[in-house]
């Protein structure tokens, strides 16, 4: 599924092309690109549920969400997906202000419903880039998460 999530934005979101896609034809794309019905149907409902994110009166950390520094305590299984280095990342782009307190929550959001037994680091910047893409106002932070993801640091990062 995470492969098809990296494929369509890639290829489609990522590009900034102007597509108007209906799901079938989309869908007939990606059997001929070589991925496996039900794991396109799974990808497609996981960008659904992320582009209804967008929307304040039904995204939960949007209303609900505080401007207030917090300590993000995980849930067992959240911790089992997101390892001990994830969650260090994810501190470290909220001290940078990539994120805020509603994106990050978006983001374990998002990571929680991929179906996937391996997720690592390079895994969740994806996930943060397509959070940052899909959310208005946040082009600043998108622009710098995609200078993280794509730059390759040079010397110890002390």
């Amino acid at each position: 599924m995470f492969d098809i999530l990296m494929y369509l934005f890639e290829n489609f979101i990522h590009s900034e092309t102007e597509i108007h896609v209906d799901q079938d034809a989309l869908t007939d794309e990606l059997v001929r690109a070589g991925f496996h019905h039900d794991e396109i149907y799974k990808a497609l409902a996981w960008l659904e549920k992320l582009a209804a994110l967008q929307e304040t009166d039904i995204n939960p950390y949007l209303v609900r969400g505080t401007t207030d520094v917090v300590t993000r305590i995980y849930t067992h299984e959240e911790e089992m997906r997101l390892d001990t280095e994830c969650r260090g990342f994810l501190i470290f782009l909220e001290q940078i202000n990539v994120l805020d307190n509603a994106t990050r929550e978006m983001v374990i959001d998002r990571v929680m419903e991929i179906d996937s037994k391996e997720f690592c680091l390079e895994d969740l910047k994806w996930v943060v880039l397509m959070v940052l893409f899909n959310v208005p106002g946040k082009e600043n932070a998108y622009a710098q998460m995609e200078d993280l993801l794509f730059e390759a640091p040079e010397g110890p990062l002390h």
